[in-house]
């Protein structure tokens, strides 16, 4: 599956970086063995950590460069000013052809707003979005988008469920995903103009997706949809809320099991259970974000990840390119725009 393939590594992107990247991509090696690395970073810290992993020096190629993009700098200025930064330079990398992705822990704002202009949106697409795994029920959801759109309307709404819908089938294996609107209420008269005209828009008749209907907050662990589509602002609030959710529920559990000692010899009896348990809900697990939309791959990792959810989201990369993400989406939205809008009628 990933035979051939080349992915772009901002090497100083990351709370951990440089360390977390080169060991991340160590790990995604062993995962992959044919895929290769064009590494841009500073070349004095990254060359002496890779002397350590000669398996994985003979897979990298290091692009120097002393500039990094800032964790705390505004998207518009490392736009302008960062063209000579790991993180610019790892793009133009995917821009040009030498890569078939890029991979990067950094500042979020600055990766999406280089993305966008470097490696522009796809046809037929008006905003990228930010779309990411998320744990449920029966197995796995794609939701978008997580922040990159902050306000949607309809016609955002309408893109990102195809390009959910796209990259659940090719990703997740799934033959006729379902795709829900997250609202209020499962009402039709419940939300605002966005999310009831791209419900409309979605249950006609040329739509290509299987819609679901609306759905609320606590659908989205019960898996009752493979596809959450919402804007970014509530996007981002959920994934947010659920992460820390997850975390508080596990320093609960935790406490609880250091209680008294009856607690810690029930602890040993369900240490195994609860090792089950950690790594279904480990964050780790589900790194890296896509950026739909985007003529090229970009994926997000979290800041402040180890090496193994860098893996991950390597991983994610590779798996886009393997499957044809992009070009799919590119099928399925020439296919919409050919087909006629026959809105349902009044009731």
């Amino acid at each position: 599956m990933s035979g051939g393939v080349t992915i772009a590594l901002d090497a100083m992107g990351g709370d951990r970086a440089p360390g977390m990247v080169v060991s991340g991509a160590d790990i995604a090696l062993q995962r992959h063995p044919e895929i290769r690395f064009l590494l841009f970073g500073a070349e004095q810290e990254v060359t002496p950590l890779l002397a350590k992993i000669p398996r994985l020096a003979g897979a990298v190629t290091v692009h120097h460069t002393d500039e990094a993009v800032a964790d705390d700098a505004r998207p518009s200025v490392a736009l302008r000013a960062g063209r000579q930064t790991s993180m610019r330079l790892a793009i133009d990398a995917v821009a040009d052809g030498r890569a078939d992705g890029v991979v990067s822990a950094g500042n979020t704002g600055a990766l999406m707003a280089i993305a966008k202009f470097v490696l522009k949106t796809l046809p037929g697409i008006d905003r990228p979005a930010i779309a990411s795994f998320f744990p449920t029920r029966r197995g796995e959801s794609v939701m978008l988008d997580l922040g990159a759109n902050v306000e949607c309307d309809e016609e955002n709404l309408v893109q990102f469920a195809l390009m959910g819908d796209v990259f659940a089938r090719t990703v997740l294996g799934l033959i006729e995903p379902t795709v829900g609107l997250l609202n209020v209420g499962s009402e039709d008269m419940k939300g605002n103009d966005a999310v009831r005209g791209a419900s409309t828009r979605l249950r006609s008749a040329v739509s290509p997706v299987h819609f679901h209907g609306f759905i609320e907050g606590d659908d989205i662990a019960a898996g009752a949809v493979d596809v959450v589509v919402t804007d970014g602002f509530t996007g981002n609030v959920a994934v947010k809320t659920a992460e820390g959710t997850a975390k508080l529920f596990g320093e609960f559990l935790e406490a609880a099991f250091h209680h008294s000692v009856s607690a810690r010899i029930g602890y040993l009896f369900a240490r195994r259970t609860l090792r089950k348990l950690r790594m279904r809900l480990d964050p780790r697990r589900y790194n890296g974000a896509i950026f739909l939309g985007l003529g090229g791959i970009a994926v997000k990792s979290h800041g402040s990840t180890d090496a193994f959810g860098f893996a991950n989201a390597i991983g994610v990369a590779v798996d886009m390119k393997a499957n044809g993400v992009l070009e799919k989406i590119r099928v399925e939205l020439e296919r919409l725009s050919q087909a006629p809008f026959a809105p349902e009628p009044a009731l």
